[in-house]
């Protein structure tokens, strides 16, 4: 699984005007599910996002993680992150998983991470979804399940 990770003060998703899914401060992320994916990646992505030390302690240094802020987590499917642009301008999407199989694995990153003690909110799985933001720092990290 690939992940996109944005520190944010706010985010929010909406779907056809209404907002489905919002958090104050804490991290907006994308997910990508990819072919060879599985329950494990799921886990291994929201355990290392929940625990990722991307905060500001009280000296300034980033120290904490979102479970030691108790920061909300938006969680946003994002197959587009699997594009591939080797063979022209033209982005393939062939190593993401097709969306009957990709959700329950969306799902499973989902339910862990709120096994891990953080809040979740999502936008809508397939949808097309308008993300607003406000970046904090801004602190951008990606994270692939495939490269450890």
């Amino acid at each position: 699984m690939k992940a996109v990770v944005q520190r944010v003060l706010e985010a929010r998703v909406r779907v056809d005007g209404e907002t489905v899914g919002e958090i104050g401060p804490g991290l907006l992320v994308l997910v990508g599910v990819g072919q060879e994916d599985a329950a494990s990646d799921a886990e291994q992505l929201a355990a290392k996002i929940a625990r990722l030390r991307i905060f500001e302690d009280d000296a300034g240094k980033m120290n904490r993680s979102l479970v030691d802020v108790g920061g909300g987590l938006l969680a946003v499917s994002q197959f587009t992150l699997h594009a591939d642009t080797k063979r022209g301008n033209r982005p393939s999407f062939i190593s993401a998983m097709p969306p009957g199989a990709a959700r329950p694995l969306f799902d499973a990153f989902v339910a862990a991470a709120r096994g891990e003690g953080v809040p979740v909110s999502t936008g809508r799985f397939g949808a097309d979804m308008k993300i607003e933001l406000v970046a904090d720092g801004p602190v951008t990290i990606l994270l692939d399940t495939a490269r450890g």
